[in-house]
């Protein structure tokens, strides 16, 4: 029985000799120490011997099978090492060849010119204030002098969740919802934000589009004052010192009501943003005596501006995500 324990043992370590995969490995090891392998066979031979070899033959049994399993943990270990140096030798870093560059993304020029308002309007001791874009009727219509059936709707038709909510179709609503909170209290707010209207998508119009609207209520609050106001945003905006029109135009929620026309560089007069007085019935459903206050509001279209300022051709640029586009103003404002 010695003899043919040393014999397995020579065996097996002539065999690891060849051996260089991790899967060969392990059928070899199998082969001697599996259910079905040699030294599972002499443990099942042990039943035949007598007592007093019994404790003798099974010593010598479990020395054989904890040498073999030592040379198998060695060959194991042997094996891994080297999967492991190919490996590091496949993924080596080449440190001298050239990182890969990752640009610095920047704001959307839409965004850029959002924030540029707002730190122009925050700077006259405005406050910057949001809604919801998910509106009901109330808000929408009925609070800006909009009733139900109001022929003025229909300019604004849009997408309806339910008979009582739909898409905003303009920031005007946070405005009415801002009344309501000030109680009666003097405001001067701007409400940037995106609006929804029924609008078939050409190169002037689209479905979606970005708006800053305007509020200021107070005493003695005059159309000078928004004049004033307007004309000083003009100039920062477009950096120059432009002139700008007002003609007599209808919202349901000003009276009197404006647009705001701005004297262009080849000579012409172009339309930027609607703006008026509010309204008398505006101010009393936000919980104001229009008898002692006044206020102006107006609305400035964001991709507007963007086309003026910048000569885009086409109001859908600012919505298609080409980065040849986008990449041309990433030293805005």
């Amino acid at each position: 029985m010695e003899n043919r324990l040393i014999s397995i043992k020579n065996k097996a370590v002539e065999a690891l000799l060849s051996i260089d995969q991790m899967t060969d490995l392990n059928n070899l090891k199998a082969s001697f120490l599996g259910k079905k392998g040699e030294i599972a066979e002499l443990m099942m031979g042990l039943k035949d011997l007598s007592n007093e070899e019994k404790p003798k033959v099974g010593k010598l049994i479990n020395e054989t099978k904890q040498v073999l399993e030592a040379l198998f943990e060695e060959k194991k270990a042997q094996i891994e090492a080297k999967e492991i140096a190919i490996k590091l030798e496949k993924e080596a870093i080449d440190v001298t060849l050239p990182g890969i560059k990752k640009e610095i993304g920047t704001a959307h020029l839409l965004s850029q010119i959002v924030e540029d308002l707002e730190a122009f309007f925050i700077g006259l001791g405005y406050e910057v204030k949001e809604g919801p874009e998910i509106e009901t009727d109330h808000y929408n219509f009925e609070m800006l002098n909009l009733e139900q059936g109001h022929p003025a709707r229909a300019m604004q038709d849009s997408f309806y969740i339910d008979p009582n909510r739909l898409l905003r179709t303009h920031t005007s609503p946070v405005q009415a919802r801002t009344m309501l909170q000030s109680e009666g209290k003097p405001i001067q707010i701007i409400c940037p934000g995106k609006v929804y209207r029924r609008d078939d998508d050409d190169q002037t119009h689209s479905h979606q589009f970005m708006q800053v609207e305007g509020l200021v209520i107070g005493k003695d609050i005059s159309m000078a004052n928004l004049k004033g106001t307007l004309l000083a945003f003009i100039k920062h905006f477009f950096g120059k010192d432009r002139e700008i029109r007002l003609r007599p135009s209808y919202f349901p929620f000003t009276e009197p009501s404006v647009e705001v026309d701005v004297f262009s560089e080849d000579g012409r007069w172009i339309e930027v943003l609607g703006a008026g007085m509010v309204h008398p019935n505006v101010l009393k459903m936000g919980g104001y005596n229009p008898d002692e206050v006044q206020g102006f509001a107006f609305g400035i279209g964001v991709e507007r501006l963007g086309i003026l300022k910048y000569a885009i051709d086409d109001i859908r640029q600012f919505y298609t995500n080409d980065l040849r586009f986008l990449k041309q103003f990433k030293g805005g404002r």
